[in-house]
């Protein structure tokens, strides 16, 4: 059995249209055991769903991320409301701050905020986007205390040690690998290692030696040996460990198909 579990993946991105259903049934019959799709926006959140069911070790996490935030958001949280009713929904997610688009910043606080009160009310975790936006998504979660992950994290060693205290995992992909990535190797440092998951953000951010290529939940493994090099550890130990980490932020146990 394998251990690689990708905590977040965009499998309904034009970059798998060609061979996405393929390409899945080969990563489950390998090294994976489990992936969560995340949606960004109403529809590619119901292809989310969708995708979950066509596989027992797939989930979907629902939400509107903050580069997809208009003023048509608000209503359609209405849409992700009900699509949390699905047994394969894990999450409310991919949802947050994103200072780098020019959307607007008021805006993108009220999506985000709103889905947080909505994950909070089903209790289901979040999975938080945070991009140029440290000091108020932190300020989010220490006002609403989610279960979740701060995915593709980017902030500093303090941050990441007060997320862990705040009860919220650290999710690490491919940048982890980068030679520029002294932030990310001091994170994985100061981190305890069941406060850590895995994930690719595929198809971006594939790791070294495959960086600028398409990602894919296989290549986690590349990931997870960095890691374990810092962390002083066996690799397949690391990624038995943060599988297990996957499993109980997201409680799959209960939503398993």
């Amino acid at each position: 059995m394998g251990y690689i579990f990708d905590t977040h993946a965009h499998y309904d991105d034009e970059a798998f249209d060609s061979d996405r259903y393929e390409l899945l049934e080969r990563l489950f019959a390998g090294e994976v055991c489990g992936i969560v799709n995340q949606g960004t926006t109403v529809e590619t959140s119901r292809f989310s769903v969708e995708l979950a069911h066509k596989y027992d070790n797939m989930y979907a996490a629902v939400g509107i991320h903050p580069e997809c935030a208009d003023e048509k958001s608000m209503e359609e949280l209405s849409v992700i409301r009900e699509l949390c009713r699905d047994e394969k929904v894990a999450a409310v997610g991919e949802i947050g701050l994103d200072y780098y688009y020019d959307v607007p910043r008021e805006l993108q606080r009220q999506v985000f905020e709103a889905q947080m009160k909505l994950a909070g009310e089903l209790d289901l975790p979040v999975v938080i986007h945070d991009r140029e936006a440290h000091g108020d998504v932190l300020d989010f979660i220490r006002k609403y205390r989610p279960k979740g992950i701060v995915h593709c994290f980017s902030g500093s060693r303090e941050m990441a040690e007060e997320i862990v205290r705040l009860g919220m995992y650290i999710g690490m992909g491919g940048v982890i690998t980068f030679k520029n990535a002294r932030k990310s190797v001091e994170v994985v440092q100061a981190v305890p290692v069941e406060s850590l998951v895995l994930e690719t953000d595929c198809p971006y951010l594939a790791p070294v030696p495959f960086r600028g290529k398409r990602n894919d939940s296989s290549l986690i493994r590349f990931c997870a040996e960095k890691i374990a090099e810092i962390k002083g550890m066996d690799t397949d130990e690391l990624l038995k460990i943060t599988a297990g980490n996957a499993g109980r932020v997201y409680n799959l146990k209960q939503k398993k198909a």
